[in-house]
């Protein structure tokens, strides 16, 4: 039997508004327990990968990325918009991907999925998806580091992270604007809506049609609006019973990241004795 060589990398996919720089303590933690960690920065805005409708151009960003960064499989960890895409360069790519751990990107499925579909069409997605409209409008600009500080620290959201994170989230998800004076979000707003808009509505499918030949595993937020609306249906028929729970919303790698970089590992772990048990020659 042909020995796979298995690598200790992870690349990991951010959520939609949240580049992967505000993820710092987890990388940090992963790294700590022996893992190479890679990640794109901010999907969707390279302009050689632009936002459209299925997100294709991301999938390919992150393939590139790999093959060209990393240059060898790895373990895909993604939050939210990263997990779908993580599950998307799997099923397409699957040289690439040694195991996936999506977080809280539940599939959509029946009549919601043929919903979503119908309003891409009608060009009505910010009716069907607040997050949509909510990032349109989202205050972007402030007259100051300490004026950014106090918005985000009134907001009961971002009152719930992890100390570090914000701290993380503040100094690298926000910037200092070309006019030298104001502090803006370093994550294009007009692109976060653009990404919610355009969300593939049929991934289920296309994950029938195209198995994932590596092991796929969900980690769940017991509190997560997301999940509650479009259920577990859909990705149960993905990752059958690799399915865990993280007490928190749907932001709770930001609210519980120690919980969260051991739930991962916990994944990582079950899928290398996997991997083993698979090349183990048979008992004669």
């Amino acid at each position: 039997m042909k020995s796979v060589v298995t690598h200790r990398t992870i690349v990991f996919s951010h959520a939609n508004s949240f580049p992967a720089s505000t993820y710092g303590v987890l990388f940090d933690a992963w790294r700590a327990a022996g893992y190479e960690v890679h990640a794109v920065d901010k999907f969707g805005h390279d302009p050689r990968y632009p936002v459209t409708s299925d997100w294709p151009h991301l999938v390919n960003q992150l393939k590139d990325f790999i093959e060209h960064e990393v240059g060898h499989p790895a373990y895909l960890i993604g939050h939210s918009l990263g997990g779908y895409l993580s599950m998307m360069a799997a099923s397409r790519h699957p040289h690439l991907a040694q195991g996936v751990v999506v977080m809280d990107s539940p599939l959509l499925h029946g009549w919601k999925s043929a919903g979503l579909g119908i309003a891409k069409k009608l060009g009505t997605m910010d009716r069907v998806i607040p997050s949509s409209r909510i990032a349109a409008q989202r205050t972007h600009e402030w007259a100051s580091m300490q004026a950014a500080c106090a918005h985000f620290s009134g907001k009961p959201k971002f009152a719930a992270f992890n100390a570090r994170i914000l701290s993380d989230y503040l100094a690298k998800g926000t910037e200092q604007h070309a006019n030298g004076k104001t502090r803006r979000l370093s994550f294009d707003r007009d692109i976060e809506t653009a990404i919610y808009n355009a969300m593939p509505h049929d991934l289920l499918r296309e994950f029938r049609r195209h198995p994932h030949q590596c092991p796929v595993a969900f980690i769940g937020g017991t509190r997560s609006r997301e999940l509650r609306s479009i259920g577990l249906n859909g990705i149960r028929q993905i990752v059958a019973k690799r399915l865990s729970w993280i007490e928190g919303t749907h932001l709770y790698p930001f609210e519980h990241p120690d919980v969260t970089v051991a739930e991962v590992l916990k994944w990582l772990e079950a899928f290398q004795l996997e991997a083993a048990s698979a090349q183990a020659p048979p008992i004669s």
